[in-house]
């Protein structure tokens, strides 16, 4: 099932789409303004941002373009705005949207365009390479079945917690990660949480990855987090 973030502040509006999109299938999470929809892309694994232009507070293209700054690259957005004129249309575009769909609108429409979406990002898919326990990014190759990592080919090793931490990035390419996200996936729920720990793994494992010059591939998200994708 996928999940669909919407960002429109007419209530009206945003529950024609929900409860359609709803009827379909698609779990949907509605915020009515950008600061919102942005926070709730680290809080959720979300599939698609519907996202309207005319927001309170900071506007849709300034929140799509935060979005790809944090490094959703390849998370499908449409664009979903009265401002249908072809400026508006290329500038939403040219802030990183991938479709752009104008009120008044069908939900027929609404739907088609989602799925032609969704079809397009499981054929890119985030990770590049994902077969059962196999994981790659950016030259990095994890077997979990035989818990072992290469690195442009090479076979380096890891301890089991710096193992568990880089299996974590590669399950969640281009996805901003929370100090918490890591303790609690890689230490255990209980780990004290006041510890600086996550950030010293993080520099363990950078070292590993760019042992051979390497590009950077775990960022810092100042603030939130950190994540895995590669150096533009």
């Amino acid at each position: 099932m996928s999940t669909i973030l919407l960002v429109e502040d007419e209530q009206n509006v945003a529950d024609i789409i929900k409860k359609g999109l709803e009827e379909d299938g698609y779990s949907v999470i509605h915020k009515k303004e950008g600061t919102s929809g942005i926070e709730a892309l680290g809080k959720s694994s979300i599939n698609l941002v519907i996202l309207d232009i005319l927001l309170p507070g900071i506007n849709g293209l300034e929140v799509c373009k935060r979005i790809r700054e944090l490094g959703y690259d390849e998370l499908p957005i449409l664009m979903l705005t009265a401002l249908g004129s072809v400026e508006n249309v290329v500038l939403g575009l040219d802030n990183g949207a991938d479709d752009y769909l104008t009120k008044p609108f069908k939900l027929i429409e609404l739907k088609a365009r989602l799925r032609t979406l969704l079809r397009r990002a499981d054929v890119m898919d985030n990770a590049k390479f994902k077969n059962g326990n196999h994981y790659s990014f950016a030259g990095i190759h994890i077997d979990d079945y035989s818990k072992t990592v290469t690195i442009n080919e090479e076979e380096v090793n890891f301890t089991s917690t710096e193992y568990r931490l880089l299996l974590m990035f590669l399950k969640n390419p281009n996805k901003v990660l929370s100090r918490t996200d890591l303790l609690d996936e890689v230490w255990g729920i209980n780990f004290d949480i006041g510890t600086n720990v996550v950030d010293v793994y993080v520099n363990y494992i950078r070292k590993k990855l760019e042992r051979n010059g390497q590009d950077r591939v775990i960022h810092t998200v100042v603030g939130m987090g950190y994540a895995l994708k590669e150096s533009k």
